[in-house]
């Protein structure tokens, strides 16, 4: 049976040999492409068209025309190849965009005519002249394939770009390969005639359509790659537009000089089951980056995963309702039964369809799930839950930490399959934890002082694993606590004496605290700018610093305000990073001078909350933070072993 897939699902691949069938509306090339995990053509043989057809496993076709036949050897792929996609791409002198033709059908089937494995119809298509329409990808050691249908409006140059070629030799492998069929068109292809890229200097075109985020992000994970950070932050609630936050995957960095280790291979399964999940089962140069990169794989599976259930749903549910329409507007249906049967019909063909898409649900959730028992119990103290026994071992490292976890995220469809949230090191973007009760249904159902504790509990729990996965002398936390609200939630930084300061209390406190800070990220700025960082003032602290502000805006006057943006602006680049308790209805009075300083954040809830939303899938994310256990003494005996460190330490 051929399983139908709609954009962004997926379905196993369970032989080597198969054969990629194109059926186009009009006459484009077929062309296939090589890419690393992280979806990045690297290295000179990346593209099997015309002009070189054969690459290792694949067989590209060797015309122009509207149905092509791809030979595939899963088995013959070099080993450093994880994605093998399906171009297709109009040609010079024909349509212009894909929304002009009808609709292109791809299928993966058996080889030699055999029967269809899992089939595609590009629908939805406008502008688009260069479309990745499948990928077949490795996923734990076996093959999968999956719906893409995402495309490019300024050609094959710009798709080449967007997979990491720099502009030019995009530009000239894309005039390479529509110069192969050039004399079919009576066209002739030079540089000249190809879409010109932005600046020239390898900046790709927006795609006619919104790709999928490249796994070149999470350069985080949770998901704020980004989940990670470095990207536009959420919109405030209450401004107006909804929140949204990117959730592209970085672009995997090398982080030794030493050879990657091998990467543990997949257990054995049994026949006709999928490989059993291996904790670290994913490229890196280290197993913290190796695991890093598989939370981010897992994390963009549950999302193409649902996004493929819903779109199914919906598209079963609009299907139904044409047909009723069609049963009440036809004169034939109203007398008899004529017209219950047809209701009776269109409604169980609707669930048959829905039911097909459970099953396909059903199926990913549980290898994400038992993904999510392996990885869950090896991640490192920066990834891990605070109930992980890797606490109970946990010492001060020798090296600060790839990205570090704010609490977990999942969808209502199985809320507790709990994706980790990870956030690349150093912080690009401050946070900001919402203490008010506006915008949220779970805060509205909470009391308020519960909820002011809970944030600032979040706040502390933030503050202490920073310390913990970094080395003693590399990280300094700064409080301002103007009304001394925070007091109760400070007393375990406090009484372990790993403050950089007494919290700040009163407008002399938070006056103080700012202009340090404030002085330390204009030293450092010219030091940098000068090109002389060996030459700060004795008095500047050069490790990374937090500040965290409670109670925000009681003790601040117009001058600190500007200071806490500038903070926010300029500080995360010298390693000055903040963190805000804060309700936003509270500071109003501000107005609009404080807009910028919000979006700014990232945006976390101390209570469960679907606020962050996914602009690639239109997922909302659910976010619940991750807090010690009640009653458990786990932040106390990390921060005596900090407090020790920083003892033995010192000179």
């Amino acid at each position: 049976m051929t399983a139908e897939l709609v954009r962004g699902q997926n379905h196993p691949v369970s032989q080597n040999r198969v054969e990629i069938r194109v059926s186009a509306g009009t006459p484009v090339l077929a062309l296939a492409s090589l890419a690393d995990e992280q979806g990045r053509l690297s290295g000179s043989e990346v593209l099997a068209h015309p002009g070189a057809r054969s690459l290792p496993g694949v067989q590209a076709p060797a015309e122009l025309a509207d149905r092509h036949t791809f030979a595939v050897d899963l088995g013959a792929v070099a080993a450093d190849v994880h994605r093998l996609g399906v171009l297709l791409v109009l040609p010079p002198g024909g349509p212009v965009r894909f929304g002009a033709v009808p609709a292109s059908h791809v299928c993966v089937a058996a080889p030699d005519g055999g029967a269809e494995i899992a089939g595609y119809t590009l629908t939805g298509l406008d502008a688009e002249s260069a479309v990745t329409a499948l990928e077949l990808y490795r996923r734990q050691g076996a093959w999968k394939v999956r719906a893409v249908g995402q495309g490019y409006a300024d050609g094959l140059g710009a798709l080449l770009a967007d997979g990491g070629l720099p502009a030019p030799a995009a530009r000239e492998l894309a005039a390479t390969v529509l110069g192969a069929v050039a004399p079919a068109q009576d066209t002739d292809v030079t540089l000249a005639t190809l879409p010109t890229l932005a600046g020239d200097v390898g900046a790709p075109q927006p795609p006619a359509q919104t790709p999928a985020p490249a796994p070149t992000p999470p350069e985080p994970l949770p998901v704020s790659g980004t989940p990670y950070a470095g990207t536009p932050g959420p919109a405030p609630a209450g401004d107006g537009s909804p929140p949204t936050i990117s959730y592209t995957h970085p672009r995997r960095r090398r982080t030794s000089s030493e050879p990657p280790e091998p990467a543990p291979r997949a257990a054995a399964a049994e026949p006709g089951q999928p490989p059993r999940p291996v904790a670290g089962d994913a490229s890196g140069w280290s197993m913290d980056e190796r695991l890093y990169n598989q939370v981010w794989g897992m994390f963009e599976d549950l999302a193409r995963t649902v996004a493929a259930y819903r779109s199914a749903v919906e598209f079963a549910d609009s299907r139904m309702d044409r047909e009723l329409d069609d049963v009440l507007s036809d004169p034939r249906h109203r007398l008899g039964g004529s017209g219950n049967a047809a209701r009776d019909t269109a409604r169980a063909r609707r669930d048959e369809l829905v039911a097909q898409a459970q099953a396909v649900l059903d199926r990913d959730l549980v290898q994400l799930i038992a993904e999510s028992e392996v990885v869950e119990p090896a991640l490192p103290a920066a990834y891990a839950r605070w109930d992980n026994p890797v606490w109970h071992g946990h010492r001060t490292p020798e090296e600060g930490p790839l990205a570090l976890r704010l609490g977990d995220l999942h969808l209502a469809e199985r809320p507790d399959l709990r994706i980790p949230m990870l956030v690349r090191l150093p912080l690009e973007r401050g946070l900001w934890i919402d203490n008010g009760r506006t915008g949220s249904e779970a805060a509205m159902a909470m009391d308020t002082d519960r909820l002011r504790r809970a944030a600032m509990d979040m706040a502390v729990a933030h503050a202490v694993r920073l310390l913990a996965v970094h080395p003693a002398d590399r990280f300094s936390v700064h409080v301002i606590d103007a009304a001394g609200a925070g007091a109760a939630a400070l007393e375990p930084l406090v009484r372990a004496g790993v403050l950089a300061g007494p919290p700040a209390a009163g407008a002399a406190g938070v006056t103080r605290t700012l202009a340090d800070l404030t002085r330390r990220v204009d030293l450092v700025q010219m030091a940098l700018r000068a090109g002389a960082p060996e030459d700060l003032p004795a008095d500047v602290d050069t490790a990374e610093q937090l500040l965290i502000v409670h109670d925000f805006p009681h003790g601040f006057d117009d001058r600190a305000v500007t200071q806490l943006r500038y903070l926010a602006d300029e500080g995360a680049a010298v390693g000055v990073h903040l963190l805000m308790v804060a309700d936003r209805d509270e500071a109003s009075a501000y107005g609009p001078l404080l807009d910028p300083l919000w979006r700014s954040l990232m945006r976390l809830s101390p209570v469960p909350d679907n606020h962050l939303a996914d602009p690639w899938v239109q997922h909302a994310w659910t976010f619940e933070p991750n807090l010690p256990p009640q009653g458990s003494r786990v932040l106390d005996q990390v921060l005596d072993r900090v407090a020790e460190a920083r003892r033995t330490t010192r000179p």
